[in-house]
C-alpha cells in the first residue's frame, strides 16, 4: 500500500454510528466506508467554502426565513454546477487510488449519495451560518 493511501485512510475520522455488512450495496458500502469518513473530514472547510459562497451571492441567504434558508442551500448544492464540482473536488481529491477507480465505475449514484451527504451536513450546520459582524454594520 502506497504512502499516500495509508496516510489519507490514516486521517480519516472513525464513524462509530456506520455498520457496514455484506447485505448493502456496493454503493451503500462505498458510501459508508469512504464518502461519510471523507465528508466529516472535511466538514470544516464546507461550512467556510458555504460562507464563502453565502458572501459571493451578494449576502442573501442572511435576509431569508429559516425555510428559505434550506432551500438555499439545497439549490446550492443541487443545482449551482461551479459549487457542486468544487465541493465533489474536495471530496474526490481524499480518495485513494483504488477508491477513485471504484468511484468512476458508477460516479453518478455516488455523486448523487455525496451531495446528499454534503447537503445534509449543511442543514445540520445551519446554526453557523449568521451574518458576519462585518455584513451585519453594513
Amino acid at each position: 500500500m502506497s504512502s499516500r493511501t495509508v496516510n489519507l485512510k490514516n486521517t480519516r475520522p472513525e464513524i462509530s454510528s456506520i455498520t457496514i455488512n455484506d447485505c448493502m450495496s456496493a454503493d451503500e458500502h462505498f458510501q459508508n466506508s469512504v464518502l461519510r469518513p471523507v465528508i466529516k473530514l472535511q466538514s470544516e472547510l464546507l461550512i467556510e467554502v458555504f460562507k464563502n459562497y453565502v458572501v459571493k451571492h451578494k449576502s442573501v441567504f442572511y435576509d431569508l426565513s429559516l425555510q428559505k434558508r434550506m432551500d438555499y442551500i439545497e439549490n446550492a448544492v443541487q443545482k449551482d454546477m461551479k459549487f457542486r464540482n468544487s465541493i465533489k473536488g474536495m471530496i474526490i481529491g481524499l480518495f485513494t487510488v483504488d477508491e477513485y477507480l471504484i468511484y468512476i465505475k458508477n460516479s453518478s449514484a455516488l455523486n448523487k449519495r455525496m451531495m446528499n451527504i454534503v447537503k445534509e451536513r449543511l442543514l445540520s450546520n445551519i446554526q453557523l451560518f449568521e451574518k458576519p459582524d462585518l455584513l451585519a454594520a453594513v
